[in-house]
């Protein structure tokens, strides 16, 4: 079967590729002036990130490697650093190149570096979990974490190209591979509900990464992420919503993230942020209360958590209001109106908040 092919349209319109076995196709999306080319992988992703190096290699390109830490342990200033050094070692020129393989720290770390070597070199993103391959790796944020926050420091950067290759999935363990999940949900809230239709008809089948189900909703969930950010590609803070429809459930999800020391699974994060995220719009009136408990069926019958009992609200909202969202001293929501219709809640009632996070204790 022929892989599919959503274009993220913009400036610089770039594919994503879904399809399975299609790994060693992120070299023939490396630019013809790219003489050398750094592959940053995982640890785990060695002899993936090894079967790309091959296919740049036949292709006569030179190839630096270039490991990184595992998960948020890779987006450290530090870690940019010394990536930075050695591309610096190698002599690498703005018309050189760059290939992330692994999950979305990676991606992200990866992007970052590219994004500020030499003002900027071309990347391709083969993410290998589910996670990087619906939200991660398409768009073009980068970024690294602070001891103030995630995602803080980065930059928008995107790619030559974005390859997702299916079978990269059935080695992943379930929990991580349900944590990817979370975002492709999150897509059928925000945009498209017939991921919520597709998933709650066969919850079993979407579990399973061969099968067509998990393949439509991929697909469907990069489609929302295309359309969404090639509309705003920079995340305008004049915009009424645009890109920012994408944080859906993600403003308690980053504060766990940061009150756990990122102990948590992103995805995991974000299923109890949406939790929250539909209790605060039933709390405002703005959907009804069985848009709770639907949200939370959903989740559960994928395997994600929908509670949090690690830290009370105050601790929580101090974390918040350290958020890439926020203006100013507002805290700014993003709720549902409908499936499908998202809007802004900003400085909601202090009173909706409790409400909204009792659901999730």
């Amino acid at each position: 079967m022929d892989p599919d092919i959503v274009v993220v349209r913009g400036e610089k319109p770039y594919n994503v590729v879904i399809g399975r076995h299609i790994v060693p196709q992120a070299a023939l999306h490396v630019p013809d002036t790219a003489l050398r080319v750094a592959v940053f992988h995982a640890p785990a992703m060695i002899e993936t990130a090894r079967t790309v190096a091959q296919s740049l290699e036949v292709l006569g390109r030179e190839v630096l490697m270039i490991e990184l830490p595992d998960a948020e342990g890779a987006k450290t200033a530090a870690v940019a650093a010394d990536c930075w050094e050695q591309l610096g070692a190698a002599g690498f020129t703005r018309t050189d190149c760059a290939v992330a393989v692994g999950g979305g720290a990676t991606t992200d770390m990866a992007g970052f570096v590219a994004a500020t070597w030499l003002r900027g070199i071309p990347i391709v993103q083969v993410p290998t979990t589910l996670l990087a391959m619906v939200d991660a790796a398409v768009g073009g944020k980068t970024g690294l974490n602070t001891t103030a926050g995630k995602n803080l420091v980065g930059s928008i950067h995107p790619p030559a190209a974005v390859i997702c290759d299916l079978t990269m999935l059935t080695t992943l363990p379930p929990a991580d591979y349900a944590a990817g999940l979370a975002e492709a949900i999150k897509a059928g809230f925000i945009v498209d509900p017939e991921i919520l239709r597709i998933a709650e008809t066969d919850p079993v089948a979407v579990l399973d990464p061969t099968s067509a189900q998990l393949h439509e909703i991929v697909l469907r969930a990069i489609q929302v992420k295309a359309d969404v950010v090639a509309d705003d590609l920079g995340e305008s803070i004049d915009r009424a919503l645009g890109r920012q429809i994408l944080n859906y459930g993600h403003t308690l999800a980053h504060a766990i993230e940061r009150t756990e020391d990122y102990t948590w699974r992103h995805g995991d994060a974000v299923a109890v942020g949406m939790v929250f995220a539909a209790a605060l719009s039933a709390a405002a009136g703005k959907v009804p209360a069985e848009l709770v408990l639907r949200t939370r069926a959903l989740l559960t019958s994928l395997g994600l958590p929908t509670t949090y009992r690690g830290a009370d609200l105050r601790v929580l909202i101090e974390a918040m209001a350290l958020d890439k969202k926020t203006r100013g001293d507002s805290l700014r929501f993003v709720v549902l109106e409908g499936l499908g219709q998202a809007s802004i809640l900003q400085d909601p009632d202090p009173t909706w908040l409790a409400g909204a996070f009792a659901e999730v204790q």
